[in-house]
C-alpha cells in the first residue's frame, strides 16, 4: 500500500505544467506516457488538472473548461456566493461577441481551422449550453477583466477538446492570442454589457409593459360607461368615469414604453473595438464595423459601432439613461398598483369599488382573507427597481480618467431591474388586471353621497353659495339637494338640472 502510494505521487511529479520542461532525466515522451489518459482525467469530478496564468500553477477542475484565471479569481473574491455571480445574460453576451470577433478575426487572416473551432464553442456559451463554467460572481474587478478571461479560457479550451488536444494546454486555441484577439476586457466588457441589456429589454422587458398596456386599456373601455367620484388629495372630488381613471394607467404605461425605446439607440453603440483605452490598439481597420455588423446579424438588432469608443469605455451614461426610463417605469407602476389595491379595500370597510381576483389565502390568523397581493409584489418590485437605479447612477458618475469600473455592478441592476419589470408586469396582467371586476352598485353609493357634486353649481349659483352648501351639508350630515333647498339658494328642480353627474364628464 505504502509503495503505491509513493509510486503514485511520483508519477504525479512527473506530470508537468504544459509547456513546462521534462522531469529531470526523461525524455517528452516517457513524460506523456506516465500521465493518465485523457478519458481518466476527464471521468472523476474530483481530479484536478494543472494551469498556469502569469502568477504560477492552479489546480484546475478537470470536469471544467475553464482555467487559471478563473480559479484564481475565484480565491480572491469570495463574496455573496451562488447568487451573485455574473448575470447569465452577460454570459450569452459574450458568447455572441466571442463568435462575431472569431469571424471578423478569420477575414483578418486568423486560421480557419482555430476560428472555426472558437464559432462553435462561442455558440455553445450563447445558447446556454456551458452555464456551469462561469462560476465568477459581479464582486470582481470593476472592468470585468475576470469573466472576460473566465469566457476566453472556456472558449480555448472547449474549441482545443473539439480539436482534439489537451484541456489546459493552450493549443493550438490560446484564450488571449486567439479567443481574445483585437480585443480587452475593456471594450468587450462593456460590448457584452450591452448586448445583454438590449437583448432583455426586447425579450422580456417590452413584451411585458406592452401586455399590461393591453390589458388595463380593455378595462379602460370595459369601464368607459362606469360613472364613479374622483378623488384628489386623497379626498372625494368630482366625477370621472371608471374608463376614464383607467385610461391614466394606459397612458403612464405606454410613456414607459416609449421612455425605454427612446433610450436604445445608445444601447446599441458597441464598443468593440476601442480595445484598451479606445483607441484601437491592435485591432485593424474596419474590425469595429464588422464586429458590429455581426453581432446585428447574430441577434436581429440594430447594433452599430460605437462613433467615439473613448466615451464607450469611460463613460456607461447609455446604461444609466436606460436605468432612468426604468425607474420612471417603476414610479408609474408604483401609482397604479397602490391605486387598484386601495379601490379594492374592503371587502366591507374600505373604498371596494374594485373586486380584485381572490388567488391564494391571505392570512394565517384570520380565517377567510384575501389580500392584494399582486399589488404588493409589483410595488416591491418598483421599490427594487428604484434601488437599483441608485447603484447604476452612482456606478455611472465614477468613470474615471479612460475607464469607467462599475461595469459588473451597473449590468447587473440594469438586468435585474429589467426582468423584475417586465416579469412583474405579466404577473400583475394575468393575475389581477384581467380579473378585475367594477362593484357598480359601491361606485353608485359613494358618488351619490359626495359633497363634491356641488362643483356643477358653481357657474349658476357663484362658488361661495356652493360652498356654504357644502360645508352645510357636511356639518349637518344632509344631503346637497336637501340642504340647498333649505338654504333658499335653488329649487329642487333647479338642483336635479344641474346636479348631473354624466354631464360633469368633460368640457361643455
Amino acid at each position: 500500500m505504502y509503495r503505491a502510494v509513493r509510486l503514485l505521487a511520483r508519477s504525479r511529479r512527473l506530470v508537468r505544467a504544459p509547456g513546462s520542461a521534462s522531469a529531470p532525466g526523461l525524455g517528452e515522451a516517457a513524460v506523456l506516457l506516465l500521465r493518465p489518459p485523457d478519458a481518466a482525467r476527464m471521468a472523476s469530478q474530483n481530479s484536478f488538472r494543472i494551469e498556469f496564468d502569469t502568477f504560477g500553477e492552479l489546480k484546475v477542475p478537470n470536469d471544467k473548461y475553464y482555467g487559471a484565471q478563473t480559479v484564481r479569481s475565484t480565491m480572491n473574491f469570495k463574496i455573496g456566493g451562488v447568487t451573485e455571480r455574473m448575470p447569465i445574460p452577460v454570459i450569452k453576451a459574450f458568447g455572441i461577441l466571442k463568435r462575431a470577433a472569431a469571424e471578423v478575426n478569420q477575414d483578418y487572416g486568423l486560421d480557419s481551422k482555430i476560428a472555426e473551432a472558437i464559432m462553435k464553442a462561442a455558440d455553445e456559451v450563447a445558447e446556454g449550453k456551458l452555464n456551469d463554467h462561469f462560476p465568477l460572481v459581479v464582486w470582481q474587478t470593476g472592468s470585468g477583466t475576470q469573466t472576460n478571461m473566465n469566457v476566453n479560457e472556456v472558449i480555448s479550451n472547449r474549441a482545443i477538446e473539439m480539436l482534439g488536444g489537451e484541456l489546459g494546454s493552450k493549443k493550438p486555441v490560446h484564450p488571449n492570442d486567439h479567443v481574445n484577439k483585437s480585443q480587452s476586457s475593456n471594450d468587450t466588457f462593456p460590448t457584452a454589457m450591452h448586448i445583454a441589456a438590449a437583448i432583455e429589454v426586447h425579450e422580456v422587458l417590452l413584451p411585458g409593459l406592452q401586455k399590461l398596456h393591453d390589458a388595463l386599456n380593455a378595462k379602460s373601455k370595459e369601464f368607459a360607461q362606469i360613472i364613479k367620484i374622483g378623488r384628489t388629495h386623497t379626498q372625494d372630488a368630482v366625477p370621472l368615469t371608471l374608463g376614464q381613471e383607467f385610461s391614466g394607467y394606459v397612458q403612464q404605461v405606454k410613456y414607459a414604453m416609449t421612455r425605454i425605446k427612446a433610450a436604445m439607440p445608445r444601447i446599441y453603440e458597441l464598443a468593440a473595438g476601442g480595445t484598451a483605452v479606445g483607441t484601437g490598439l491592435n485591432t485593424r481597420i474596419g474590425f469595429a464595423e464588422k464586429v458590429a455588423a455581426k453581432v446585428a446579424a447574430l441577434t436581429g438588432l440594430p447594433f452599430v459601432t460605437a462613433p467615439n469608443k473613448f466615451e464607450a469605455l469611460a463613460a456607461h451614461d447609455a446604461l444609466v439613461e436606460l436605468s432612468g426610463a426604468m425607474n420612471t417605469t417603476a414610479c408609474s407602476l408604483m401609482k397604479i398598483a397602490n391605486d387598484i389595491r386601495f379601490l379594492g379595500s374592503g371587502p366591507r370597510s374600505g373604498l371596494g369599488e374594485l373586486i380584485l381576483p381572490e388567488n391564494e389565502p391571505g392570512s394565517s390568523i384570520m380565517p377567510g382573507k384575501v389580500n392584494p397581493t399582486q399589488c404588493e409584489a409589483l410595488t416591491m418590485v418598483a421599490a427594487q427597481v428604484m434601488g437599483n437605479h441608485v447603484a447604476v447612477t452612482v456606478g455611472g458618475s465614477n468613470g474615471h480618467f479612460e475607464l469607467n469600473v462599475f461595469k459588473p455592478m451597473m449590468i447587473k441592476n440594469v438586468l435585474h431591474s429589467a426582468r423584475l419589470l417586465g416579469d412583474a408586469a405579466v404577473s400583475f396582467t394575468e393575475n389581477c388586471v384581467m380579473g378585475i371586476q367594477a362593484n357598480t352598485e359601491r361606485i353608485s353609493k359613494l358618488m351619490s353621497e359626495s359633497l363634491m357634486l356641488v362643483t356643477a353649481l358653481n357657474p349658476h349659483i357663484g362658488y361661495d353659495k356652493a360652498a356654504k352648501i357644502a360645508k352645510t351639508a357636511h356639518k349637518n350630515g344632509s344631503t346637497l339637494k336637501a340642504t340647498a333647498i333649505e338654504l333658499g339658494y335653488l329649487t329642487a328642480e333647479q338642483f336635479d338640472e344641474w346636479v348631473k353627474p354624466k354631464d360633469m364628464l368633460g368640457p361643455k
